[in-house]
């Protein structure tokens, strides 16, 4: 099985013995000359100038393997913005691959329906010492035995420098060298299908990267400077001119799904794309993979959208996707974080008031924000409505990179609170139909820090580091000279190197401990819950009962006679003292930090952190 995405940018090899088509989008220059590697010296190739701003030329001796360029007419030389592989960073030549090169042995692969979906979210260059495909592929089969079913990799295009969080990319086609070659990154694919494990791929069409991207000099046409994002000019998705930068953005969604068998995607921070076109892109991008790899094996997509923008989640009658599949519920991470650590600080003032009943809302309905004002935002209105979506459409968790990285220090919030109140937070998360996702080391409740960590030139990395340490300024513990200068600067490799996950001792102590309890609530939704769960399995009830939470889904299963079969009861004591609690009906399914009330067998006593779940298989309306 060889797999191969054709597309009208970037190097193309022909077939075998007729080289290779060079193809760049640049409407506002006259000529563009192709520079390609002939045994190790540098020849030109005039490209031809087609309509529609096109250049194109055949390189008859050229292969998989050479290196090559594009020449401005000012003498520039930049690399192909659409490189399929660029070994020598950002600024340097790209390099022709022929993706029929690698032969795929998952050929009975089909994907998973997105109810199995448990999501393990990691950084390939801070997974591993060795911070590489080959390294991470190493741990694919322990992360299969402890219940994952989806990794989540981190953005992978090109970046500048050694190191970076992935969200500075430059080149969207390009794999970042640091971790290794397309084909190791494809074994990698490969391998986990092998294991039946998905692989999701964070993607950025938000913006490129302020480093390394040429795309401003030669081809403004890209950008719209009308319209301003953080990061400069936005994209330029609406309007004339705009069809193929769409099918930039188009092509690179199918490319990562079809020439390297990734599941699917999760799109960073829609809500920063500016696009007013009948079809925004997010929903054509959606719709191309529905009807081109969709149609063949199981394709999911996952928005980061701080919108909260419900539409984007809608299902049709059977209950199948109309765009996305689900979206980053970072509402009922916030709403976790306040109340297992009492800050209150940026957008966590949201969920100040009563965090316990945000984070049961969030748990029950989804989104906690669906219309009503803000304070965060100046009382500005967001979300929509969101009850009527399966609890599926929501990727819950209670830390993820960004809350992390967007700490000064880069804590995990095991580091921050009560580990047995946090157990049973992420206990809430795993037992309920929601589609749960870790943080690489959770499992473990690592302490590893996670700091923003980059490698940009000299000037850039100045401002940086300058800039970053100023926006901690404005928090009154980082008021003193001396706490603001110990923020760790992003540029220096020892940030990253701390960040990079360190399982020293994880199977000691509390680390032992955490890891057995999460692999058990793995075990028990894989086995008890999962086949429970479908479209039909929704919120009956929550209610918070002092600091315990007590929530019942209905499940999806049925009877014969085609009525519902079954409710899931799950209690959760987030106080600091033991809740006394009534018994949830039906079978035990889960204890933790539980114990019965002594002559008293309606009642059931939960010390902090207790939790314990039940499915009543006798329940009927």
């Amino acid at each position: 099985m060889r797999h191969m995405h054709a597309m009208p940018f970037g190097a193309e090899p022909l077939a075998v013995g007729r080289g290779v088509r060079f193809r760049l989008w640049a409407p506002g220059v006259p000529t563009v000359v192709l520079e390609w590697s002939l045994a190790g010296s540098w020849c030109d190739a005039a490209m031809t100038r087609l309509p529609d701003g096109w250049h194109e030329c055949v390189v008859a001796e050229a292969a998989a393997g050479d290196r090559y360029r594009y020449r401005l007419p000012d003498g520039l030389r930049v690399p192909d913005p659409a490189s399929r592989s660029n070994p020598d960073d950002v600024h340097g030549p790209s390099e022709v691959v022929d993706p029929r090169g690698y032969a795929w042995r998952d050929g009975e692969w089909t994907g998973r329906p997105w109810r199995e979906a448990v999501i393990y979210e990691l950084h390939v260059g801070a997974f591993t010492p060795e911070g590489t495909f080959k390294a991470a592929q190493r741990r694919l089969a322990d992360l299969a035995a402890l219940g994952i079913t989806a990794v989540e990799l981190m953005p992978l295009a090109d970046f500048p420098g050694k190191r970076n969080w992935g969200y500075d990319g430059v080149l969207p086609f390009a794999p970042d060298a640091s971790y290794g070659t397309p084909a190791e990154l494809k074994t990698f694919v490969d391998a986990a299908h092998g294991l039946g494990l998905m692989v999701l791929i964070d993607v950025v069409y938000n913006h490129f990267g302020p480093e390394g991207n040429y795309l401003h000099v030669y081809c403004p046409e890209f950008f719209n400077p009308a319209r301003q994002t953080p990061w400069g000019a936005a994209i330029h998705f609406d309007g004339p001119g705009s069809r193929t930068v769409r099918d930039f953005f188009v092509h690179n969604a199918l490319y990562w799904i079809e020439e390297y068998r990734f599941d699917g995607l999760r799109m960073d921070a829609v809500h920063a794309i500016q696009d007013r076109s009948a079809t925004p892109i997010v929903e054509e991008i959606c719709a191309a993979l529905q009807q081109g790899p969709g149609r063949h094996r199981d394709i999911h997509v996952v928005l980061e959208n701080d919108r909260n923008e419900a539409h984007r989640l809608e299902r049709d009658w059977d209950g199948t996707p109309i765009a996305a599949t689900a979206q980053w519920n970072d509402d009922l991470h916030h709403a976790a974080h306040v109340l297992l650590t009492g800050e209150t600080d940026g957008y966590y003032a949201d969920y100040a008031q009563r965090p316990l009943e945000q984070f049961g809302l969030a748990l029950a309905q989804g989104f906690v924000y669906t219309g009503q004002p803000s304070p965060f935002r100046g009382g500005e209105a967001r979300g929509e409505p969101c009850d009527h979506l399966p609890p599926a459409a929501f990727v819950s968790f209670v830390q993820t990179h960004d809350q992390i990285g967007n700490r000064a220090f880069g804590e995990r919030i095991d580091a921050l609170t009560d580990p047995v109140r946090l157990l049973a937070a992420r206990a809430c998360v795993l037992l309920s139909p929601h589609t749960p996702m870790l943080f690489m080391g959770e499992e473990y409740a690592a302490l590893t820090p996670f700091q923003y960590f980059c490698d940009f030139g000299p000037e850039l990395a100045t401002a940086v580091a300058a800039g970053r340490r100023e926006e901690f300024g404005a928090f009154a513990s980082f008021s003193k000279d001396g706490r603001k200068r110990s923020i760790p600067d992003p540029n220096a490799e020892a940030t990253f190197l701390a960040s990079r996950l360190d399982e020293a001792g994880h199977s000691t102590g509390w680390h032992a401990e955490a890891l057995r309890e999460i692999s058990a609530l793995l075990v028990l939704r894989q086995i008890e819950l999962v086949p429970r769960f479908g479209n039909g399995t929704y919120v009956r009830s929550w209610s918070c009962e002092g600091d315990a939470l007590r929530i019942v889904w209905q499940l999806d299963e049925r009877r014969q006679d085609g009525r519902p079969s079954a409710n899931l009861h799950l209690i959760a004591n987030f106080g600091r003292t033991t809740n006394r609690v009534a018994w949830p009906p039906g079978r035990i399914v889960h204890m933790m930090r539980a114990k019965e009330v002594a002559g008293d067998t309606g009642a059931i006593q939960l010390l902090p952190g207790g939790v314990c779940a039940s499915i009543d298989e006798a329940w009927h309306e």
